[in-house]
């Protein structure tokens, strides 16, 4: 049972809390009713504001869209202004721009531009919308007028700035420096950077809008007629300038090592002074100063040989350079056949050169002067060290054009090769004539001439063997041809060349030992016979020798050396025959045979007497003959002296021991004439002129 104190304590407590909760309860409720009261007074607040909005929506929305056609309206006319503006103004362009049309462009390139723009506009539009009226014909007559103006321009930029590359800019173009591991590349400039610009603008607007190609045709005739002159500028600097001994510029020489490095040398362009009249004066004069003007032929001719040879080089670096600023006016798909076009006269004009080359070429064959054909081997040499570039330069023009070179080297190895055959048959049948002969057994000019003919040829062995093969000339000589060793029907490797060469100087030399053996038996005297042949036969292993053509002999005829020293050894042995009609006196044959103090016979006296002057008589004839005979080699003449020297000496001093006790005359000085002292100084006169 729970005590009754504690049940209304917990009585009370409850009763608080059940006080404080309806409290509680009490204030919610009325917070509840203000809430709805809140509530009510919002809506009513809203509907009435819903309300106004209506009415002013209603209100507002016709005058918006009345405003909005206002605008409409507004815009509509502004834009019928605006055109009526637009079109009225192509009514006035051709007043508008008569000025600047009739001045021209020169000087305001671009605002003459916009004014064409302007009139190119107004044409559309005629033709487009009054294709009848007045204006059209106006306006079209103001473009063509502009357009003739524009090309006039065209034309007049490039005849004014376009100005032959002189000389020595050329030449620094086309040198090669040795000494420069790096080779600076020398970029010619034709036109000055504004100028350029303006034609490019000029031809870029030809092309789009002006719808003709007739500047093209301007652009090639005028820069061709540069080219040429550039070309024939140079040629004449060589004509009024070079020195015998050359110009530093060479490329005939002057070639690029192997261990060139292969890095793009830097560009440096090169624009044409306008003094540079006075500096190539300058550079000219320096160079005959130099080395001396030239006034021989051979010089004149190695000048032109000189300067033909440049002017190839010349050709190919102007004509890329050409290229290069042809690609930056010519549209792209114009080039090619405009770049034909410029080109044509001056490859023509080499070309014709070249052709002059080979005719004079020919016609100096037909003189039998084939030392003249080796006029041909540096320029041949050039033109095909230089084909590859040359190829690439015309790469994309016509066959023709592309053709001209090739035809020219064909020809130079036709005639070259025809040349060297007609050399080779006339060594073989140079005549016998006795006038002449060389009167003291000396060189003769044949072959002397055909040894420096053999040594020219040396320097171009490539070239030479090149244009041998060309003529398929391999079964002339019988050179076996590996199948491995070309590639085509003209194309040979360089050692099938060689081998080629090699036997054609074999050739050449077989035929002249063989003539100068026909010759030889033109004298009477067989000791005169040996001498000439031995003087010819030394002059030409020496000459082989000393030119290195022995290298190349040998390469077909590995004996050729020794094959020359034993044929020398047999005329030596030859000329000493000739002696024996005076040593054969000092043999024991005949001699009589006798005791010490035995008294002689008269005639075993005279066997005595008959040798002494037959060997007098003999001795002195053949030194008076052979004195007036020649050794040109110093060397040989020596060895020839000591040998005689040795073999008549000995001979002579073991007769006269023989005869030293033997009382054959009462007067043994009139027999016994020289001393071996004296036959040994008689002997070593021989072969000298002065003596």
């Amino acid at each position: 049972m729970i005590p009754t104190e504690d049940a209304s304590a917990r009585k009370r407590k409850i009763e608080e809390k059940l006080k404080q909760e309806q409290e509680t309860l009490s204030f919610i409720r009325e917070n509840l009713e203000k809430s709805d009261q809140l509530t009510k007074g919002m809506v009513s607040i809203l509907s009435s504001f819903e309300s106004r909005l209506m009415q002013l929506e209603n209100s507002i929305i016709p005058v918006h869209k009345q405003t909005e056609n206002l605008q409409r309206l507004q815009e509509n006319v502004d834009k019928t202004l605006s055109c009526m503006d637009h079109v009225i103004s192509y009514y006035h362009v051709a007043k508008d721009t008569d000025r600047i049309i009739r001045e021209g462009p020169t000087g305001r390139l671009d605002e003459y531009l916009a004014c064409i723009a302007k009139i190119q506009k107004a044409v559309e539009y005629f033709q487009d919308n009054n294709p009848d009226s007045p204006e059209l014909n106006t306006v079209k007559a103001r473009f063509e007028k502009g357009k003739e103006l524009l090309e006039a321009e065209f034309r007049s930029l490039l005849t004014r700035y376009s100005k032959p590359v002189p000389p020595i800019l050329i030449l620094d173009a086309i040198s090669v420096d040795e000494e420069l591991e790096v080779q600076e590349e020398v970029v010619l400039e034709h036109l000055p950077e504004a100028v350029l610009q303006d034609i490019i603008c000029i031809a870029g607007w030809l092309v789009e809008y002006g719808r003709n190609q007739d500047f093209m045709n301007v652009y090639f005739q005028i820069r061709s007629n540069q080219l040429d002159r550039s070309i024939k500028g140079l040629k004449d600097h060589f004509r009024k300038n070079s020195a015998s001994s050359g110009i530093l510029y060479s490329p005939a020489v002057q070639t690029k090592r192997k261990d060139t490095p292969t890095k793009k040398a830097p560009k440096r362009p090169v624009y044409i002074p306008a003094d540079l009249d006075l500096r190539v004066k300058h550079h000219s004069e320096a160079l005959n100063e130099k080395h001396g003007a030239p006034t021989g032929k051979d010089d004149v001719l190695d000048i032109e040989i000189d300067s033909y040879i440049h002017c190839i080089s010349a050709f190919v670096k102007l004509a890329q350079s050409e290229y290069a600023l042809l690609t930056e006016i010519i549209p792209e798909h114009h080039q090619k056949k405009t770049f034909d076009s410029l080109i044509q006269e001056a490859l023509d004009n080499l070309m014709l050169e070249g052709d002059n080359i080979v005719s004079a070429a020919r016609r100096a064959i037909m003189r039998h002067d084939y030392s003249a054909v080796l006029t041909i081997f540096p320029i041949l040499r050039h033109l095909k060290m230089n084909k590859s570039e040359f190829d690439a330069t015309l790469q994309g023009t016509a066959a023709s054009t592309k053709n001209k070179l090739p035809t020219l080297i064909t020809s130079m190895e036709t005639i070259g090769a025809k040349a060297l055959e007609e050399f080779a048959d006339s060594i073989k049948n140079d005549p016998d004539k006795e006038y002449n002969m060389p009167k003291d057994g000396t060189v003769h000019e044949l072959t002397s001439n055909a040894i420096l003919f053999l040594q020219q040829l040396l320097d171009f062995h490539e070239t030479a063997g090149a244009m041998l093969a060309s003529q398929v000339l391999g079964d002339t000589y019988n050179i076996p041809l590996d199948p491995r060793e070309t590639s085509s029907a003209s194309s040979y490797t360089s050692d099938f060349n060689k081998r080629l060469l090699s036997a054609y100087i074999c050739k050449v030399l077989g035929n002249l030992q063989l003539n100068l053996l026909s010759k030889s038996k033109v004298y009477e005297d067989s000791a005169l016979s040996a001498i000439f042949l031995h003087n010819n036969y030394n002059y030409i292993l020496k000459s082989l020798e000393k030119s290195e053509l022995i290298q190349l002999v040998t390469v077909t005829q590995k004996r050729a050396e020794t094959s020359y020293r034993e044929l020398i050894e047999q005329q030596i042995d030859t000329y000493q025959r000739s002696w024996l009609k005076v040593t054969e006196h000092l043999t024991d044959r005949n001699m009589p045979v006798f005791q010490p103090g035995t008294k002689l016979k008269d005639k075993e006296r005279q066997v005595i007497k008959d040798k002494f002057k037959g060997f007098n008589d003999g001795l002195e004839e053949l030194c008076k003959i052979q004195k007036g005979w020649a050794i040109p080699d110093k060397e040989q003449r020596d060895f020839i002296r000591q040998a005689q020297k040795k073999i008549v000496s000995d001979a002579y001093r073991a007769f006269l021991h023989r005869c030293a006790n033997i009382s054959f005359t009462k007067n043994p000085e009139k027999y016994h004439k020289y001393r071996p002292e004296e036959v040994e100084e008689m002997i070593e006169k021989l072969f000298d002129t002065s003596a």
